[in-house]
C-alpha cells in the first residue's frame, strides 16, 4: 500500500559524493557496459603490449569480494587470444581466507591483461579497465590494486583500523569512510595526521578509524580541497587491523614501524589470574619484540588488545560466570610470531587456572528412542558438556550435577554418536572418545488428538490443572494469558500442572495441546478462572479520576493507576439492572456489547494480595442510539463458510487486481464519493468505486484464459474516508464493503465462483492500522465540530440512530458524519484545548483544535492505538507509530487488539479464502507476528480446513525500498528478516519484548542473520528444505521488485538475497504494483514490450511465485503515474478502470487456453504479450521444477541461465533454462532434454548442454525426459 512519506535522498553509488551525480551515473553505465562486454568475452584492453619477453610464469593471487565463493581468472597474454569465459578456475590459498591463486605458464610477454569473476556472472574488471599484471613472479590483486609478491596476511579488523596513506603533491589528507554498511562520514571526512618519522620514508599520513564489530571499512581519500583518490571510483575496502595505501597499492603492514630483520619468537609462560570479572595476564618477554598482541574471545567475538610496554595486561569488565580464552603473540617491524597456546578461564572465580582431565568410562544404554549415558567423575570438574550428532547436526547438553544424562525423543532406528568433556572455571578438557549407538524402533507416529477434560482448580494465586491423557502424546503444552501476555509451559510427564505466583483476584484462561514427534494437536477448549486474594500487604487506595468515553454501544473506562494495585474490577449497571463486573490489570478497559441509548454507572476498585479497596464514586455514561436498521454494510465476515482449494501455492501464478477499478458488473453500487468532481473523475464518468465482485465473477474466465490460477484482491472490509476505493482505510473489519457487493455477487459467492473455476482467492488484509476514524468495533474518536456559517456544509446534524453507510451519500457525494463530531467535549476525551481556534483552512475557514483525528492529541485510547508519529522510517518508531493521518496505528502489543484481529481474520479463513497478502507488515514488530498473529491464523486454518488449511499462503508487504540486501543497514526493516522465527526468548511483556527484539537484531546486523539453502540445489540434487525456523510469513520479493529496471539486474539481485530468506521459492515476485514501479518509480513500468516479455520469461521460470498487476498483459497505462490521490482523474493513472478492455464474452477451456471470445476482450486476448503470457503459464504448469524447484547456477555460463530441480515421491523434474541469450551447462545429469518452447531435443552424454539463443524475452527450457513443445509460442518465444 502506498503512503505519504518524508522525501529522502536516494541511495546512490558512493562515488557520487566525490564526482557528482552525473559522473557517478556515467561511471555506473560504463561499469555495466564493461561487465556485459566481459561476460560476452569481449574485454576492453589497455594499450598494445610490447614485444614478447622471455618465456616465464606468473602466479596471480586474487582476494575475492564479499559474497563470492569461487574465483575465475579470464585473461589474455600480451596481445594473444583471451581464455574462454569464465576463464580458468583459481584455487584457494591455504591459510589465507578469501585469497585464490592461478599460475599462468609460459607468459611470453611483458604483461597479462585479466578480469576476474565468480563463475556465476559477477565480474571484477577493474572498473571496465581490466587489470594489467606485469609478467613474471608473484603478483597480488586486492581492492583494485596490483602489487608484487604474495598476499600479506594482516590481523583481521577488530575494533579499529590503523590506516596510513601516502598521497602525491598534497599538503593535507582526509579519510572519508563508511564502517560496514553504516552511514558515510560528512565530506571531506576525518583529517589524517602527518607522520613525522616513518621507516618507509616521508609523506605519510595516519588516522585511527573506530570500527566496532564491523568486518570492513570503505574509504575514499581527499586533500580537503576537492581532489580525490577513490581508487578509480571503486573506493578502497579494508578488512585488516592495519592498512597502508601508496600509489594505489594496498599493504597490511605498518609503514612507519621500526625495522627489524628477525621475526620474534612465540611468547611462552602465558598465565591468567581471575579476579571477579577481570583477568590479569602475564607472559615471558620475547627478545626483539617491540609490542605484543593479545587475542581473546568475548561473547563469540574475537577481540584484540595491543600491548606496547611490558608483558602484562588486565582485561576488565568481562561478563560474570563466563568462559573466555586468551593467547598472545610478539611483533616487530619484521613481522609477528604465531600465537601462544591459549589459556581458558571462567570469570567469577580466583586463583591459578587449571583445566580438568578428559572424562573416561563413557557408556551408552539404548532404550527405544532414548539413550542413557554415564561416565566417570573428573577431579575439579564443575560441569560436563555432552555432544551428540542428531540428523546431521551436532547438539550439546550441559550437565551441572552428576555424571549421567538421558537423551530422549530421538529418531527410531537411527545411528547417533555421543562424547563428553569436563569443564570448570579454568576451561575445558578435550572430548572423550565417542560412543556409537543405534536407537530402537517405535513404529509409525501420528499427530496426537486434542486433549479433553481440561479442569482448573483455584487455590489463592495458584491454579491446578488436569486433563485426560492423549494416546501417543509424549508431552503437552499449556498456554495461558497473564497480564495480557500469553505464556507457555511444557509438561513432559503426566497430565497435571500447577501454575503458581499469579496475580490475586485476576481473570486467567488456560488451554492445552498434545505433542509428539509427528507434530502437535490443536489447543483444547479454554477454561476461564479468577484467582483469589492472599497475603498481608496493604490494601490499595480507592481509584480516582474515573473517566468514560462513549463510542456507539461501547464505553472506554479509564482511571488514575493506584500504587500497589495488581488488578482492578470494573462494576457497571443500569439504574434497575444487576451489576456486571469485569477485570483489568491496567488502568483502562473497553466495555463492549452494551445496550443502545442506555445510561450505565461505572465504578472501579483496586486490588492486591492484601484485599480490595472500596469502589470509586460512580460515573455515568449513556451509549449511543441503536441504528434504525441493521448496521449498513455488506455481508458479515464468517456468516457463511466455504472451503479453500488447497495445494502448494507455488503451483499457481497470481493475477492482482484492485477490485473497485477492474470490472463493473453492476453499476447500481458505483460511488464517486466527495472527491468525484474535484478529482476529475466525474468528467470521465469514472466513479472511484466502479468495479465490483459481480464484475470479477463475470470475467473469471478471462483470468483463467490468461493462465492464472490465483487472484489477489485488494481489501474487502468496509472503508471510511473521502477516497477509499483501494480498501486500506478499514472502518469495520468484520463487514464487507457494500460498494463491492450486489445480490447474487457477495464476497462468499465470489470465493465460491472462483473455486469452481480452479482459481484461488488471496485476500489483502491489514493488521497495522484502521481508518483515520478508527474501527467501529474497537473505538471511534469524537472530534470537535461546529455547525456555524462556515462549517454547516461539512458537518451533518446528528440524527439519533443514524450511522455511517457508504452507499448513502449527499448531493456532493459525501457520507453521513453526524456520528463523529461534537461541539461539547465528551467525558473522558483527552484532547487538550478542545475547540480552541487555531488558524484558517485553504478556503479561509476558521479551524479549531481537536477538529481532526491525530496520533498525539489524546483522542485515541492507548490500549487500542499507538500515540506517536513515525519520525525515522528505519527506526524503532516505524514499528509502533502512525504512518499517516489517514491510518490510525493499532496497538498490536495490546491483548484487546490482538484478540480482535485474530478473531476477525479467522472469520475470513472460515469463508474459505486461500491466503492473505498482509499490508504494511513491516510496521508491526516481527516478535508480535511470531508470538500471536501468524501462529493463530496457521492453527485456525488447519483446525477448520485440515490438510487444505496447511496450504494457506501468507505473503507480507515488507516495504524495503532500496536496491540492497538490507534496508539501509537495518535488518528489522528488511523483507527476508520476516521469514524467520525468533531465535531467542524475550520478555513476556509484549512492549518490552518489542524493544528487546529490535535492539538484539540490530546488534546482530546483517552478518549475524540466519542463513538458508532452501532455494538452492545441492549440485544437481534437490534436498528436503528445512522449514523448522520458518515464521509462517512469506514475502513480496522487494529486492527483485526494486531492481526490475531490467530483468538481469532483478535476477542477480534476487539470487543475492536468497541465502537470508527462509525459502525464496515461496517469494511473491512482481515488476510493479498499485504502489510503485521498479526502483520506487511512481509510474507503471514502461520499458517496452520486449522488456516486459523478458521480465515475464524470468518470473515464470525462476524461483518464486509470479505476480502480475492487472493490465500489464497489454502494457495498460505504461508510464502513467500510479497514484495521485484525488488531485487528478483516475483515468490518467496506473489505477485506471480496466473493464473496457475486457468487455464482451470469453470462455476459457483450460488455464492459458481460450475456447471462445467476442468483443473487446477478444482483441485483448490477441495482444502479443498475452500470447507470451499464456504460453509461459502453460509451460510453468506442466513442469514441476519451474513451480517448486530449487535452483543453481553452478557450472552454468550465460547472463540469465540456471538449472532447477524438484523431487518428491514419484516426481523428479529437472530443467535447464536460458533467457535472452545462449548458455552452456556443464556437469548436468546425462539423458534426453526436450525444450518446452520449441520441442528441440538434445541428448547429453558428457554432462554438457549448450543452448544457442538470441532475442530479448526469448527463452529455452530444456526438460530432462520432457514430452515436447508446450503452448503456441509467441512473438518472443520462437
Amino acid at each position: 500500500m502506498r503512503r505519504s512519506r518524508v522525501l529522502r535522498e536516494s541511495t546512490l553509488v558512493h562515488a557520487e559524493s566525490i564526482d557528482g551525480p552525473r559522473q557517478s551515473l556515467w561511471r555506473w553505465c560504463a561499469a555495466l557496459v564493461a561487465a556485459l562486454l566481459v561476460i560476452s568475452g569481449i574485454v576492453a584492453t589497455g594499450p598494445a603490449q610490447s614485444a614478447a619477453a622471455a618465456s616465464t610464469s606468473t602466479t596471480v593471487y586474487y582476494q575475492i569480494p564479499s559474497g563470492w565463493s569461487a574465483a575465475y581468472i579470464h585473461y589474455q597474454v600480451g596481445s594473444g587470444a583471451w581464455t574462454t569465459a569464465p576463464g580458468k578456475q583459481m584455487s584457494a590459498v591455504s591459510g589465507f581466507d578469501g585469497w585464490y591463486q592461478f599460475t599462468v605458464e609460459d607468459a611470453s610477454a611483458d604483461a597479462i591483461t585479466a578480469a576476474f569473476n565468480n563463475g556465476s556472472g559477477t565480474w571484477d574488471s577493474n572498473g571496465s579497465k581490466n587489470y594489467t599484471i606485469a609478467a613474471g613472479g608473484d603478483k597480488s590483486v586486492s581492492g583494485g590494486a596490483v602489487t608484487s609478491g604474495k598476499p600479506e596476511k594482516g590481523d583481521p579488523l577488530s575494533g579499529s583500523l590503523s590506516l596510513y596513506y601516502k598521497p602525491s603533491g598534497w599538503t593535507a589528507a582526509y579519510a572519508h569512510y563508511q564502517v560496514g554498511s553504516g552511514a558515510w562520514t560528512t565530506v571531506p571526512g576525518k583529517q589524517m595526521t602527518a607522520v613525522t618519522t616513518c621507516e618507509a620514508g616521508t609523506g605519510w599520513y595516519h588516522v585511527d578509524i573506530p570500527a566496532a564489530s564491523a568486518s570492513s571499512v570503505t574509504v575514499a581519500f581527499n586533500n580537503g580541497s576537492g581532489t580525490w583518490d577513490n581508487n578509480g571510483s571503486k573506493n578502497y575496502t579494508f578488512t585488516t587491523a592495519t592498512a597502508a595505501v601508496s600509489g594505489g597499492a594496498v599493504s597490511v603492514k605498518d609503514p612507519c614501524a621500526t625495522t627489524s630483520s628477525t621475526v620474534p619468537a612465540v611468547p611462552s609462560g602465558l598465565k591468567a589470574t581471575v579476579s571477579g570479572t577481570s583477568v590479569a595476564l602475564s607472559w615471558s618477554a620475547v627478545s626483539g619484540a617491540t609490542k605484543y598482541r593479545v587475542a581473546y574471545r568475548d561473547a563469540g567475538v574475537v577481540k584484540y588488545v595491543t600491548v606496547t610496554s611490558g608483558t602484562t595486561l588486565t582485561v576488565s569488565d568481562l561478563a560474570a560466570g563466563t568462559a573466555y580464552w586468551f593467547k598472545v603473540r610478539a611483533e616487530n617491524s619484521a613481522g609477528y610470531s604465531a600465537y601462544s597456546a591459549q589459556v581458558d578461564v571462567t570469570t567469577g572465580s580466583t586463583g591459578v587456572v587449571t583445566v580438568p582431565a578428559v572424562p573416561s568410562g563413557l557408556k551408552a544404554t539404548v532404550s527405544g528412542t532414548s539413550v542413557a549415558l554415564s561416565w566417570s567423575a573428573v577431579s575439579g570438574a564443575t560441569k560436563y558438556r555432552v555432544a551428540y550428532r542428531d540428523a546431521g547436526v551436532v547438539k550439546y547438553v550441559t550437565v551441572t550435577s552428576g555424571t549421567t544424562l538421558t537423551v530422549s525423543g530421538l529418531s527410531a532406528q537411527t545411528a547417533y554418536w555421543f562424547k563428553v568433556r569436563a569443564e570448570n572455571s579454568a576451561g575445558y578438557s578435550a572430548y572423550s572418545a565417542q560412543v556409537d549407538v543405534t536407537t530402537g524402533s517405535t513404529g509409525v507416529v501420528t499427530v496426537p488428538a486434542v486433549p479433553s477434560g481440561l479442569k482448573a482448580t483455584v487455590s489463592g494465586t495458584s491454579v491446578a490443572l488436569s486433563w485426560s491423557a492423549v494416546s501417543g502424546a509424549t508431552k503437552y503444552r499449556v498456554a495461558y494469558r497473564d497480564a495480557g501476555v500469553v505464556k507457555y509451559v511444557t509438561v513432559t510427564s503426566g497430565t497435571t500442572l500447577t501454575v503458581s505466583g499469579l496475580s490475586a483476584q485476576t481473570a486467567y484462561w488456560f488451554k492445552v495441546r498434545a505433542e509428539n514427534s509427528a507434530g502437535t494437536s490443536a489447543y483444547s477448549t479454554q477454561v476461564d478462572v479468577t484467582t483469589a486474594g492472599t497475603g498481608s500487604t496493604t490494601v490499595p487506595a480507592v481509584p480516582t479520576g474515573v473517566k468514560t468515553v462513549v463510542s456507539g454501544q461501547q464505553v472506554s473506562v479509564s482511571w488514575t493507576a493506584v500504587s500497589g494495585a495488581t488488578s482492578y474490577t470494573i462494576s457497571y449497571s443500569t439504574g434497575s439492572g444487576a451489576a456486571t463486573t469485569v477485570a483489568s490489570t491496567t488502568a483502562a478497559k473497553v466495555i463492549t456489547g452494551l445496550a443502545a441509548s442506555t445510561t450505565y454507572n461505572f465504578k472501579v476498585r483496586a486490588e492486591n494480595s492484601a484485599g480490595n479497596s472500596a469502589y470509586s464514586t460512580a460515573v455515568a455514561a449513556t451509549t449511543a442510539a441503536a441504528p434504525q436498521q441493521d448496521e449498513p454494510g455488506g455481508s458479515v465476515a464468517g456468516a457463511t463458510t466455504g472451503t479453500p482449494l488447497g495445494g502448494d501455492p507455488r503451483e499457481d501464478a497470481i493475477y492482482f487486481i484492485m477490485t473497485a477499478r477492474w470490472n463493473d458488473g453492476d453499476s447500481s453500487n458505483n460511488m464517486g464519493g466527495s472527491q468525484n468532481v474535484k478529482s476529475g473523475n466525474a468528467a470521465n464518468n469514472d466513479p472511484m468505486f466502479r468495479g465490483d465482485f459481480k464484475g470479477v465473477i463475470d470475467k473469471l474466465d478471462y483470468i483463467k484464459a490468461l493462465g492464472f490460477s490465483a487472484l489477489w484482491i485488494t481489501p474487502v472490509v468496509t472503508n471510511r474516508s473521502d477516497y477509499d476505493f483501494h480498501g486500506y482505510h478499514g472502518w469495520d473489519f468484520q463487514r464487507v464493503d457494500p460498494r463491492l457487493e450486489t445480490p447474487g455477487a457477495t464476497y462468499q459467492e465470489l470465493i465460491n465462483a472462483a473455486h469452481a473455476k480452479g482459481i484461488k482467492i488471496y485476500q489483502d488484509v491489514v493488521y497495522n492500522h484502521t481508518s483515520r476514524w478508527g474501527e467501529k468495533n474497537l473505538f471511534v474518536p469524537t472530534v470537535y465540530g461546529k455547525r456555524d456559517s462556515q462549517w454547516s456544509w461539512y458537518y451533518d446534524a446528528p440524527v439519533e440512530g443514524k450511522v455511517y453507510n457508504p452507499t448513502q451519500t449527499d448531493a456532493d457525494g459525501s457520507t453521513y458524519n453526524g456520528d463523529l463530531w461534537s461541539e461539547t467535549q465528551p467525558a473522558g476525551q483527552n484532547c487538550a484545548n478542545w475547540g480552541v481556534p487555531m488558524g484558517y483552512s485553504a478556503e479561509g475557514y476558521r479551524t479549531y483544535n481537536c477538529q481532526w483525528p491525530n496520533a498525539t492529541s489524546g483522542m485515541f485510547p492507548k490500549e487500542i492505538f499507538h500515540q506517536c508519529w513515525i519520525g525515522n522510517w528505519e527506526g524503532s518508531d516505524a514499528k509502533d507509530c502512525w504512518i499517516h493521518e489517514d491510518l490510525a496505528d493499532l496497538n498490536t502489543e495490546s491483548a484487546v487488539v490482538q484478540d480482535y484481529l485474530i478473531d476477525t481474520y479467522n472469520k475470513y479463513i472460515d469463508m474459505g479464502v486461500d491466503g492473505f497478502r498482509i499490508d504494511t507488515a513491516v510496521h508491526i514488530p516481527r516478535v508480535m507476528w511470531n508470538r500471536y498473529f501468524l501462529p493463530a491464523l496457521q492453527e485456525h486454518a488447519v483446525a477448520v480446513h485440515g490438510e487444505k488449511g496447511k496450504d494457506f499462503y501468507v505473503f507480507g508487504e515488507v516495504a524495503q525500498f532500496v536496491h540492497d540486501k538490507w534496508n539501509r543497514g537495518s535488518v528489522n526493516h528488511s523483507a527476508p528478516f520476516y521469514t524467520w522465527k525468533e531465535r531467542r526468548e524475550y520478555s513476556t511483556n509484549d512492549v518490552q519484548a518489542v524493544i528487546e527484539q529490535y535492539q538484539y537484531e540490530n546488534l546482530m546486523g546483517g552478518d549475524g542473520q540466519p542463513r538458508s539453502t532452501n532455494a538452492r540445489l545441492n549440485g544437481n540434487n534437490y534436498h528436503t528444505p528445512d522449514h523448522s525456523q520458518f515464521s509462517g510469513m512469506n514475502i513480496i520479493d522487494m529486492r527483485m521488485h526494486m531492481n526490475f529496471d531490467n530483468a538481469s539486474n532483478a535476477f542477480h539481485a534476487g539470487m543475492d538475497s536468497d541465502d537470508v530468506t527462509n525459502d525464496a521459492t515461496y517469494n511473491a515476485v512482481y515488476v510493479d504494483s498499485h504502489d510503485y514501479g521498479p526502483g520506487k518509480s511512481n509510474v507503471r513500468f514502461d520499458g517496452g514490450t520486449a522488456a516486459w516479455a523478458e521480465n515475464m520469461s524470468l518470473m515464470w521460470t525462476f524461483r518464486g511465485i509470479p505476480v502480475l498487476y492487472y493490465g500489464s498483459e497489454i502494457e495498460f497505462q505504461a508510464g502513467k503515474q500510479i497514484d495521485c490521490g484525488p488531485t487528478c482523474p483516475l483515468a490518467t493513472t496506473g489505477r485506471a478502470y480496466y473493464g473496457d478492455k475486457i468487455a464482451g464474452t470469453v470462455v476459457a477451456s483450460d488455464f492459458g487456453k481460450v475456447a471462445s471470445a467476442t468483443g473487446a476482450v477478444a482483441d485483448t486476448l490477441n495482444q502479443p504479450l498475452v500470447k507470451h503470457l499464456q504460453t509461459l503459464n502453460q509451460i510453468r504448469r506442466a513442469v514441476p521444477a519451474l513451480q517448486k524447484g530449487q535452483y543453481s547456477t553452478e557450472g552454468v555460463s550465460g547472463n540469465m541461465a540456471f538449472k532447477r530441480r524438484f523431487t518428491e515421491g514419484s516426481v523428479d523434474s529437472f530443467v535447464a533454462v536460458a533467457i535472452s541469450g545462449g548458455a552452456t551447462f556443464t556437469g548436468l545429469p546425462n539423458g534426453t532434454y526436450v525444450d518446452a518452447v520449441t520441442g528441440d531435443t538434445k541428448v547429453v552424454s558428457n554432462g554438457t548442454l549448450t543452448i544457442s539463443l538470441s532475442g530479448q524475452g526469448n527463452m529455452r527450457a530444456y526438460v530432462l525426459n520432457g514430452t515436447g513443445k508446450i503452448g503456441s509460442g509467441s512473438a518472443y518465444l520462437k
